[in-house]
């Protein structure tokens, strides 16, 4: 049995994804739900936000180092064998972190020199290739995980062509400006490509052994973030662009005709309009807890009080409706 993946991907950066993903961690785990968040960006900043300073500092520098993404691939690298088994840090009894590395960026050479092996039916090309889905899908195990949450860097990559392929659903992050509508006109086509030629290179494996991702990345929506929002609406400037992300997303993500009646209120791949929480979001970082956890002890006064109600709110239905949508997406789950 595998554990369902969701990646969380935009080829664009500074669309608040990592801290969507981290707020959307805690929001599972509080619903119930066992949670592995793993952070398969070379950045780690999914890692920096669960994990304070000095906790980072002994896993990437102290005496006994635990096992990230990246040692754990090590040996893959090195050709000395396959992953290594991952040492997830407990955040809570319910969410577990797959500890990011700065390090992994070493690892996007041999992912990029191993696509092409595939189609020459080399084993450790399949095992290279393969090697995140494998990775998350141990670590779900040893959490006993319901669900694993992936953040991804902005790049379209070899890193996160194979972060994708071990996706079964890709939620799009986005921010309300020029930059994201250009940015999903790639994103679409791409994440369409490497979905077939996956499709290509499965049959072509030699270890019968080997199980395999089947590089599904369905996509199953967009949240729009970081807009402004004055009397429950958005602002003017942000609304020219937010018009617009409908019959972008139809047309570059899902390859559909443009309808012209959609505007994200009615559109069914529209996940979340989520507002930007200036205030609560310095504070959450400075406390290592997502912003609706915020307490007075964290600075979480008078207003904050109702704004951290807000968050909460908005986060939770969120979170329902991805699950909503992953649940009508036929033949995956």
């Amino acid at each position: 049995m595998t554990v369902p993946v969701i990646a969380f991907f935009n080829n664009k950066g500074g669309v608040g994804k990592t801290s969507l993903v981290y707020h959307l961690a805690w929001m599972y785990s509080n619903m119930g739900l066992r949670v592995v968040a793993a952070d398969l960006d070379p950045q780690a900043n999914l890692t920096a936000a669960f994990l304070d300073e000095d906790r980072l500092e002994e896993i990437w520098e102290g005496d006994y180092r635990p096992n990230t993404v990246f040692r754990c691939v090590q040996p893959l690298i090195r050709g000395i064998g396959d992953i290594d088994a991952p040492e997830i840090e407990l955040i809570e009894d319910n969410l577990a972190l797959l500890v990011g590395d700065l390090l992994l960026s070493g690892f996007e050479d041999d992912l990029s020199s191993e696509w092409p092996g595939c189609m020459d039916r080399k084993e450790r090309s399949f095992r290279v290739i393969s090697a995140f889905w494998r990775l998350v899908q141990k670590a779900a195990e040893i959490h006993q995980a319901e669900l694993i949450l992936a953040d991804l860097g902005p790049n379209l990559g070899a890193i996160n062509r194979a972060a994708l392929i071990a996706a079964n659903y890709v939620v799009v992050p986005l921010s309300p400006d020029l930059f994201s509508l250009q940015g999903l006109k790639n994103l679409g086509p791409t994440l369409g490509r490497w979905r077939e030629e996956w499709k290509e290179r499965l049959g072509k494996n030699p270890a019968p052994d080997l199980r395999l991702p089947q590089g599904q990345m369905q996509p199953i929506g967009y949240v729009i973030l970081q807009h402004s929002v004055r009397l429950d609406r958005p602002v003017k400037a942000y609304q020219r662009w937010i018009g617009r992300i409908p019959n972008v997303y139809r047309t570059a993500v899902l390859n559909e005709p443009e309808n012209y009646q959609l505007v994200p209120s009615n559109d069914p791949n529209c996940l979340a309009l989520l507002k930007h929480y200036q205030s609560l979001m310095p504070l959450a970082q400075e406390a290592h807890k997502p912003m609706f956890h915020l307490k007075p002890a964290d600075g979480a006064i008078g207003a904050h009080i109702k704004a951290v109600q807000s968050a909460y709110g908005d986060f939770q239905k969120l979170a329902d409706e991805i699950d909503n949508h992953v649940k009508n997406t036929v033949g995956i789950r």
